[in-house]
This record gives C-alpha cells, structure tokens and sequence, in this order.
C-alpha cells in the first residue's frame, strides 16, 4: 500500500512511498541479525572512525537533512537547522564514548570477578513525528556503539529524514543491514517488531497509552524496553523570579515545534502575589511568537502536523482563552498560540495536548506550587524559576520529574541524560546513561586458588 507524505503547511504531497508489511519487517530483522556478528566484532576504534564518518556526514548534508525536515514536519527552518545540528553531536559524542563504556574488575574471595558490557543485538526502534531525526538519533547513536544492529521504523507522517540518514549511513561506510529502516504503521510494522522474538530489545518515544501496548507485547519474550512517553510538565515561577525574563522565555517552552513536545511546559504556575503582572507578561510575550512559512528564517512556530490534530487541540480549548494569537490564511495545519486560565482539575490541565496551548495556573504557596507541580501521572520536565538558590534546590528535589530546569527551559543535551518518572516512561537516552539501555552485564568470575 502507497504512504502520502504530506507537508502540513501547505496540505500538498511531497512523497509517495510503499509501506512495509510484517513480511518486509522479517526481511529486515534477518538482515539485522544476519549482520550482527560481525559488526559486532568491529573494533571499538573502528566503530567510533565509522560514527564519526557518519557525523561528519551529517554536517556535510545539513542543509539538505534540515529542508527534509522542516517540509515533512512543517516546523521553522532555523529549529531544523538547530535540530540537525544536535544529530551530528549525538554521533560524535558516541563515537567517542565507545571506548569509554566499560566494565570492572571487583575483588572477591578465591579470585577475582570481571564485569563485561555486552551489546543486546538486534534492537528496534520506534520514533515520533514531532523530531523524527532527533529522536532517531538519541537511539541509533548508542545501539550502534554498543554493538547492537538497528531496525529503525519511524513514524508513518514523517520518515524522510530517517530514510536519507540510512543512505548517509551506507556511505559512511558502516556495513549494510547493520541499520536498517521501514516506512509502515506502527500497528503493523511496529507490533511485528515488538513481538520478534529475534529483536532483543525495544525503545520507543511517543504516547503513554502507545507505550503500555509496548510493554504488554514485549513481555511475550522478555525484551528489554525504553520508554519515553507522554508529560504534562510544570513551569514554576515564583514571585521573587525575574519575571520579565521568565516570562519571556515562557511562551517558547510550550509553543516551540508548536507545542508537539513531550517536554512542553504547558502547564504555567505563577505564585498568585505576582499572578496578574506576569500574565500580562506572558500575554505580551505570546503576542510577539511569528508564526508563518516555515521556509522563513525568521519564523518561529510553524503548523500542526494533521488536520485530525489540529481537531484534538482545539478540543481543549473551552470558553474564553487569556490569549488567542494569528495564524495565516489559506492552507496548512495552523493554530494559534493560546492562553488558558485553568485548575489543575481542568482537562486542558491534566492531559497532553501536544500543541501551542498552555495552562496558567496560581498556586499560594511553595508547598502548593510543588502539590500542584506533582499532581499529575506524568514526570517528565519542567523548570523552577527564582532567585533564592535554597529553594531552587528544595523544589527540584521534591518535584517528581526527571529532568529539571532552573531559571532556564532548557531540557535536553548530549551529554546529560534525558527521561522520566512515573508515566512518562522509564529508562534514559543521551549522555553516557543510554550506553546501560543497550548493553547487558556479565560477571566473570576466576578462581586463582591452587
């Protein structure tokens, strides 16, 4: 069966592709298998000149990887840019850590034991639609430094890049079949490779109800499992904060990539002293997000990715918002940047959006702010903004999410690891942490006693 891909900002096909079945999806888990012996052999200095080369690749073709993405997500051309940016430090920062990933050597009575880090093998994946080559990248860079093959199914509106990173991949030189990609469903292609009983372990980023179906299918055979799911995160803004920096900064924590974020911070907590001047912050701030052609260098949000969607989002909105922003005319999958005045009870509140839509919420108090901050199934990301260290600290500590911003929404970088609690998945990906998602410990033990 043919896959339309679309480009979301002008509702026009940009590709045609035949989409993989359950017997593709075998195909490509006997390559993988069939090429992991010897890839695994390769030398760890080897392996790393090979993800460099691929690295180097990546920069080499950046422009072109970042217009693939910025056509198939409809997101801005300058995050494109930013995000291909980060695929190439993703493959040099794990081609450098491949010699670095290791076991130890532990004392024992009678001898000594020896640990060693050993690769899985055959490993899919399953990525999102919203950073197709991002995402793809957290998760191929440490499987192919641990030894591991890769089947590689992104998500069905957005496998363009991912197919192109195959092809730079090949001519990087790494050996065929060691990453290997299929364009299909997720119910199709995806439950095949989860059910495999030759694919050794599964990482998956999307939906928290996706994510349960995972880890129910990948019990049949005991496979390995990360998940990176859905959140719900707070920003926390205190009255002693720099609110005219936080505020600021606020609207692009919920609206970058359109609010198709899991680290999204759409849930706005303002300690109620301060509540009032710092909406009228945030509403000025909003006000100022370009939101247009993706092609536009300056532009800073760009459209939902479906029609279907933008349906789901606007269901959230109810009543009258605290802000609405423009959005063009004419065709593309466009919602505005809104603003609404919620509970924590409220839907819009306790469920993902996943699009420019933000709650703004007061709270009284530092204990309320973390009560609220934490009532939630998810445990993603979030930030805490003031200027008293202790409490920054204290708040930190005590909210239940796993990675965490202070006077900063920043969430995510190479070298530091990136997950969450509770539903929002288990497991870690980035920094030296993903290397232990996709290797296995073997303890060793020598007797030296005559």
């Amino acid at each position: 069966m043919a896959l339309t891909v679309l480009n979301p900002a002008t509702e026009q096909p940009i590709a045609e592709l035949q989409q993989a079945g359950v017997e593709e999806t075998d195909a490509a888990v006997a390559r993988a298998r069939d090429a992991y012996p010897a890839w695994r052999a390769v030398a760890p200095t080897d392996r790393a000149r090979l993800l460099r080369r691929l690295a180097t690749l990546v920069e080499e073709h950046s422009e072109e990887l970042s217009q693939i993405e910025s056509q198939n997500v409809g997101k801005p051309i300058s995050s494109a840019r930013g995000e291909v940016g980060m695929v190439a430090q993703v493959f040099h920062f794990y081609a450098g850590a491949i010699d670095k990933h290791y076991g130890e050597t532990i004392p024992v009575a009678g001898g000594a034991a020896l640990t060693f880090r050993e690769s899985l093998g055959v490993v899919g994946l399953i990525t999102p639609w919203n950073f197709p080559l991002n995402i793809a990248s957290w998760k191929i860079g440490p499987a192919l430094a641990c030894g591991n093959t890769v089947v590689l199914k992104p998500a069905e509106l957005t496998p363009l890049s991912a197919l192109r990173l195959a092809e730079l991949a090949l001519d990087a030189g790494i050996p065929d079949g060691v990453l290997n990609v299929l364009v299909g469903k997720g119910s199709v292609v995806g439950q095949r490779l989860i059910e495999h009983p030759d694919v050794a372990k599964i990482g998956f980023t999307g939906s928290t109800e996706v994510g349960q179906r995972v880890m129910q299918g990948a019990a049949a055979t005991i496979k390995r499992v990360t998940l990176e799911l859905g959140g719900k995160s707070a920003n926390i803004i205190f009255a002693d904060a720099d609110l005219e920096k936080a505020a600021t900064s606020a609207p692009y924590s919920v609206f970058d990539n359109a609010g198709q974020d899991c680290c999204a911070r759409s849930r706005i907590l303002v300690e109620r002293s301060v509540y009032d001047r710092f909406v009228g912050l945030l509403v000025d701030a909003t006000r100022n997000v370009k939101v247009g052609d993706p092609r536009d260098d300056a532009t800073e949000m760009g459209p939902l990715i479906s029609a279907a969607h933008r349906e789901t989002v606007a269901s959230f909105v109810e009543g009258e918002p605290l802000f609405s922003g423009d959005v063009p005319d004419g065709p593309g999958f466009w919602f505005p940047c809104t603003l609404v005045e919620a509970t924590n009870d409220d839907r819009v509140a306790r469920e993902e959006v996943f699009g420019p839509v933000a709650a703004v919420i007061p709270f009284e108090n530092e204990a309320d702010a973390i009560r609220i901050a934490n009532d939630t199934p998810y445990g993603l990301s979030g930030s805490i903004w003031t200027r008293d260290g202790a409490r920054a600290l204290r708040v930190a500590r005590a909210l239940e999410s796993g990675v965490l911003s202070i006077n900063s929404n920043s969430s995510v970088r190479v070298s530091t690891p990136f997950g969450g609690f509770k539903q929002s998945g288990f497991g870690r990906e980035l920094g030296m942490h993903a290397l232990q998602s996709y290797s296995e410990v073997k303890s060793v033990y020598i007797s030296t006693e005559g």
